[in-house]
């Protein structure tokens, strides 16, 4: 079950780039990283109500009543930000690098947040292996930006 995943999970980091320069042609095309944006969320947001009468999910809006309002809004604040972001810097720097700058902020942000229970279900501190991890995608990072 752990190996699906992992497979699952190593599918969506594949496709962030796909997304990205897809989200910047669209840009492009229509000359506006904004409304763009805008589109993606559209179709994002029509794609998740049509995939969600297919699950066994119930909502109530009763459900947000335990959530703060940082929970409720952040997610979507941060994507929007994340793809419009994206858009505008995926020209200028390229996939790999505007990717590879993606993964190396995801992982240390994650190890910092693992590091004080931020946000997760368990601790995980930082130790040597973590620390050096995070190392090799910041040196990755600037080979690829270097050649």
């Amino acid at each position: 079950m752990k190996t699906a995943w992992l497979l699952l999970v190593f599918l969506c980091g594949a496709l962030l780039p796909l997304q990205g320069g897809l989200n910047a042609k669209l840009a492009k095309s229509m000359a506006s990283p904004i409304y763009a944006s805008m589109i993606c969320f559209i179709v994002g947001a029509i794609t998740m109500a049509l995939y969600v009468p297919f699950t066994k999910e119930t909502f109530s809006w009763q459900l947000l009543k335990g959530s703060t309002l940082i929970s409720v809004l952040g997610g979507g604040i941060i994507g929007a930000f994340f793809i419009t972001a994206s858009m505008l810097a995926l020209p200028k720097l390229g996939m790999a690098l505007t990717f590879g700058l993606v993964v190396a902020g995801q992982v240390m942000i994650s190890v910092l947040l693992d590091h004080f229970k931020i946000l997760v279900a368990a601790q995980h501190p930082i130790n040597i292996w973590r620390g050096l991890g995070m190392l090799l995608i910041i040196a990755g990072v600037a080979v690829v930006e270097k050649f």
